[in-house]
């Protein structure tokens, strides 16, 4: 696959995650499909990237501390904020997050697909009243990003 998009691409259990650098800021993480060969980080602010992702795959715990490009509408950026303050190993519905934004679940939903910094901010931590939900813009229960999204919850011991 082409990874001339990325700066770097971090090896993960799930395939791999795409690192987007400029200007001092990190623009993008990208969950990508094994398909997608390692990338040595192509400058210091990318390295710094790669290695806290290293450092969250190996511990759930971990906390990230990254220079984030500022994106998003201010819906999606309130709706961020709240899945930021999810803790690891918990979750909450869209329901609940929409709730205290008051706002609709399907909103939260499309935040949450338009999170252009995920494992940062954790959208994985929000899922369907009925089940796990979607993830990354994909409803695919058996699709490759829900897998993630199962690798990333059974990572942090949470359980829906």
């Amino acid at each position: 696959m082409n990874d001339a998009l990325f700066q770097a691409v971090v090896a993960a259990p799930f395939g791999g995650v795409g690192v987007r650098t400029a200007a001092g800021e990190v623009l993008e993480l990208c969950y990508l499909p094994p398909s997608y060969r390692e990338k040595s980080p192509a400058d210091a602010l990318t390295e710094r990237v790669a290695i806290q992702v290293l450092r969250y795959l190996a511990d759930p715990d971990f906390r990230f501390d990254l220079p984030l490009a500022s994106v998003g509408t201010g819906f999606q950026q309130k709706v961020w904020q709240a899945i930021a303050a999810i803790p690891r190993g918990e979750v909450l519905t869209y329901g609940l997050v929409a709730k205290q934004l008051r706002s609709a679940p399907r909103a939260v939903g499309q935040a949450c697909g338009a999170n252009w910094f995920p494992l940062v901010i954790p959208c994985h931590r929000v899922i369907s009243a009925s089940g796990i939900g979607g993830f990354a813009g994909s409803d695919l229960d058996a699709g490759f990003h829900v897998g993630v999204k199962r690798w990333l919850l059974q990572h942090e011991g949470a359980s829906w």
